[in-house]
């Protein structure tokens, strides 16, 4: 908190919007020491947040994957370059559900009232929050691709189509961090934010995570392909250079993954960074 409380905002008043936006940036990074302070000091729940995708990657892989025929070629060939890259995809977007956790416990505590009180940019708190999560995303991406490695998948594309790929995937998790601190702000405690599953389970899984939309019935097959994690999830098979599944992609959005798999998250970044701002500046009223 010390941090916070020598914020360069409390020094001088920005006058002009360059000054201010140079304040907004410096009053972001106490927010975002104080946040990775945190995860260092409990690792625990660090633990405990990538623990699921580690539990889910083992279970759909080796215990539903074995009967699944995306292929083909028979149940479970291939199965393992079809469904990490979507592993990938759901890692990242469920990690709203942590954000929204983590910043309704900060508004349980008061730390959100103290942020109040300071002189420092309004927009600080969710932009320091955002930077400080993105960071913790590419620590989880960096691991669960460990794991993809150990289990025999291996990226087919070039080292820049691999590198993109991972770049849309923390550019997915960016947008949702703000979903995420727009519903912790938004959520009145810890309890209710821990059901937050429910909002997250369609989300990730009626998508093509796990199986191809054109595998599912008509409608929900199209639910699924426009849903933007899956979006990103073809994406960043076709930079995988992953083999083909059966059939073609029978759906616009499928046929333009990577063109969905940057505006999908643009547009929710669009929404939500502006209502999580609002929402932090109503907090008291």
């Amino acid at each position: 908190m010390s941090a916070t409380l020598s914020s360069p905002a409390a020094q001088r008043p920005a006058t002009d919007l360059a000054s201010r936006l140079t304040w907004a940036v410096k009053d972001c990074w106490p927010i975002v020491v104080q946040e990775l302070t945190h995860l260092v000091r409990q690792p625990s729940t660090f633990a405990w947040q990538l623990g699921m995708p580690v539990v889910m990657v083992l279970m759909f892989v080796y215990v539903f994957g074995s009967a699944m025929d995306v292929t083909g070629q028979g149940a479970g060939e291939g199965y393992v370059d079809y469904a990490m890259p979507g592993m990938f995809a759901m890692t990242m977007a469920f990690g709203f559900m942590n954000t929204a956790f983590s910043v309704t416990l900060n508004k349980e505590k008061g730390f959100m009232d103290r942020f109040r009180s300071m002189p420092m940019s309004s927009s600080a708190v969710v932009t320091g929050r955002g930077v400080a999560d993105i960071i913790h995303a590419a620590i989880d991406l960096a691991i669960i691709a460990g794991l993809a490695l150990i289990i025999g998948w291996r990226s087919g594309g070039t080292l820049a189509e691999t590198l993109l790929a991972f770049a849309l995937l923390l550019w997915l998790r960016f947008a949702l961090i703000f979903v995420g601190i727009y519903l912790g702000l938004l959520i009145n405690n810890t309890e209710a934010a821990g059901s937050l599953f429910a909002v997250a389970f369609p989300l990730g899984f009626i998508s093509s995570v796990f199986a191809p939309p054109e595998m599912m019935p008509g409608w929900l097959g199209g639910v699924a392909a426009w849903n933007p994690v899956s979006s990103t999830a073809s994406a960043i098979r076709e930079l995988f250079a992953t083999p083909g599944v059966m059939g073609e992609a029978s759906y616009w959005i499928d046929q333009h993954a990577v063109l969905g798999a940057v505006v999908w998250p643009l547009v929710i970044m669009m929404l939500f960074l502006p209502l999580s701002i609002q929402q932090f500046q109503n907090l008291s009223k």
